[in-house]
């Protein structure tokens, strides 16, 4: 027991948590530095040893983890997250499982659990996924309805955009993003259908402006609220030792009229 609060102490010291976080940067660095064909074939064995030492390193500290609070270590889903991005690089990437090697840059992914800012960011986005579910489906029955019209306004005439629901859907897509929507899409349209803008003027109004901002205020909502439960237990904390520094505070005040009766 005793030396398992020992490597705890130690893989769990801010110290050895920033040198981690420093060794995830620099794994990043050296991944990307990969992909030049000039730096690669000139050091490209001194690359893949660091990656390996790095590699070793996270496993040793996951391992330190494990030992430290052993069951107790999967029920924190950041030490899962970590544990399933460290797991996915020492699966050996070769034959048809080359691609995974790819995925080594996953690991610095690894940064979002040890920075609080972006754990609560990431916490946030987690929390908004009902609300946001809701308003995927209300933007895809948005998409479908408007997907049917195109198609039967326009396919006659205009069948690489709009002569099946699929593309028109990706038509569609293209027209909420704004990409080259007008000169691209809309005016040839309207060349042939010169009230085609009563269908598209609307359209955008609704996904790309209303509905988008209401992705940015389910996700806004979920921060403050976030940043609301992180004041509260910060406040508990403050009250609760408040509490007990009036509790010692009390107990003194109780010695010392003790002390003065005996003597």
């Amino acid at each position: 027991m005793a030396l398992r609060q020992k490597i705890g102490g130690i893989v769990e010291a801010p110290a050895v948590q920033n040198a981690i976080m420093g060794l995830i940067v620099f794994n990043a660095i050296t991944l990307g530095l990969e992909t030049s064909p000039t730096i690669y074939e000139n050091y490209g064995w001194l690359l893949q040893i660091m990656d390996r030492l790095v590699l070793a390193i996270f496993v040793i500290e996951l391992l330190a983890k494990l030992i430290f609070r052993g069951g107790r270590f999967f029920c924190n889903g950041w030490n899962l997250f970590d544990f399933i991005i460290v797991g996915v690089a020492l699966i050996p990437a070769s034959g048809p499982l080359a691609i995974l090697r790819a995925l080594r840059i996953l690991r610095a992914f690894r940064l979002m659990s040890r920075i609080p800012q972006m754990r609560t960011v990431v916490q946030a986005f987690i929390t908004a996924i009902p609300g946001m579910l809701s308003i995927v489906a209300l933007i895809s029955l948005i998409f479908y309805v408007c997907a049917v019209l195109a198609t039967n306004l326009f396919g006659t005439e205009f069948t690489e955009w709009f002569g099946s629901i699929g593309r028109s859907m990706y038509s569609l897509f293209q027209i909420m993003t704004l990409e080259s929507w007008s000169m691209g899409i809309v005016r040839p349209v309207m060349k042939l259908y010169p009230f085609a803008w009563v269908f598209f003027i609307p359209f955008i109004l609704v996904t790309s402006f209303a509905v988008i901002n209401l992705f940015i205020g389910v996700i806004v909502d979920s921060m403050q609220a976030q940043h609301r439960d992180v004041m509260t237990d910060v406040r508990s904390d403050q009250i609760s030792i408040e509490h007990k520094i009036d509790a010692v505070e009390r107990e003194l005040h109780e010695l010392r009229q003790l002390l003065r009766r005996g003597n």
